[in-house]
């Protein structure tokens, strides 16, 4: 078993990249429904907030930081997080999983063609990963039972749900004893990024943890959002001192 480290209330698996790599290939020799679940500050913020939300991400059997200020956060509390891994890192680690192992996906999400779009680009890269299935992530609730019917009839073993934090997660929880496949991960805007519609803060970035600035930098309009990362590091920072 590996460890968590509680921030804010929110259980996260101290996990690196490829231990958390290894626990979703076992999710897939098992039998269960594993929540996956790849939360950054601004989705942990949410979360104290919401506290209903709280419990569906930890509810999640496999839960990584999508977030260097969540890895900074953590040091607060005395067990820091081995690294950031980030989610769209994780679900590629999870394209290279299911190929080899000849599994397929379902890709929820997304704006009309994003999707099938996406799942193009994942065929052209991965031979052996098959694509059961597609639907754009523009639906009311009266249409859920009809779309969790179409993932289960696919036979999918996977669900990528790119649906938005907090709707992907609310998703994945609230079908948990309906959906048949053996992991639901939330991908967030990664369909789009798959299908060429998002480009990717280069490697630089990526590696010094920085993709949120690269993003502000190509849209100054996510001031806003940016700035709950030090709200959320300073609340961390005096939840963990009232601890001590």
């Amino acid at each position: 078993m590996y460890g968590k480290v509680e921030i804010l209330g929110i259980k996260i698996d101290n996990v690196d990249m490829d231990e958390a790599a290894d626990i979703l290939s076992g999710f897939l020799h098992g039998n269960t429904y594993s929540k996956v679940f790849t939360p950054n500050s601004e989705i942990l913020l949410e979360a104290v907030r919401d506290r209903e939300f709280e419990g569906i991400l930890n509810s999640g059997q496999l839960v990584v930081p999508d977030g260097i200020g969540v890895v900074v956060a953590s040091k607060f509390y005395g067990t820091p997080l081995k690294e950031r891994v980030a989610g769209m890192d994780l679900m590629m680690r999870l394209m290279n999983i299911a190929d080899s192992q000849g599994r397929s996906i379902y890709l929820l999400g997304g704006r009309e063609g994003v999707a099938e779009e996406a799942a193009i680009k994942l065929t052209e890269e991965y031979g052996g990963l098959k694509i059961a299935g597609t639907r754009n992530g523009y639906f009311d609730s009266d249409e859920e039972e009809s779309i969790i019917n179409e993932i289960n009839s696919s036979n999918a073993d996977i669900l990528l749900a790119a649906l938005g934090a907090p709707k992907q997660e609310r998703f994945i929880c609230k079908h948990s004893d309906r959906l048949k496949v053996k992991i639901a991960m939330g991908v967030g805007g990664s369909l789009d990024v798959l299908a060429g519609k998002v480009k990717r803060a280069p490697v630089f970035y990526q590696k010094a943890g920085l993709e949120w600035l690269y993003r502000l930098i190509k849209e100054p309009r996510r001031i806003v959002r940016v700035m709950g990362i030090p709200k959320f590091i300073a609340l961390a920072f005096f939840d963990a001192k009232s601890k001590l």
